[in-house]
């Protein structure tokens, strides 16, 4: 049996965030609609557009990222916090 970590902090708000980016990115379209086109199950997306899915594996995100015509660039950015360096150490805002 493996025994799965609690996430942390920043891992749920990423997956919020990501839920997020892919509700507004799918818009008017049906939640099945955009899952069957991508391959993946309805509900796996819905627990990623919820934020219960906090870390899918990169295959799905590219599925359903290239079914909603977002970049997996665009995904990144909106999901990651900004890094700034200091020196010569990056920090993460």
């Amino acid at each position: 049996m493996m025994v799965r970590m609690p996430l942390t902090p920043a891992e749920v708000e990423r997956g919020e965030r990501l839920g997020a980016l892919l509700r507004r990115a799918r818009g008017e379209r049906s939640m099945l609609s955009v899952a069957l086109d991508a391959g993946v199950s309805p509900e796996t997306l819905r627990k990623i557009e919820s934020g219960r899915v906090a870390t899918p594996a990169f295959s799905t995100i590219a599925a359903i990222a290239g079914v909603l015509h977002i970049s997996l660039d665009s995904v990144w950015a909106e999901i990651e916090p900004p890094v700034r360096t200091i020196g010569r150490v990056q920090v993460a805002s």
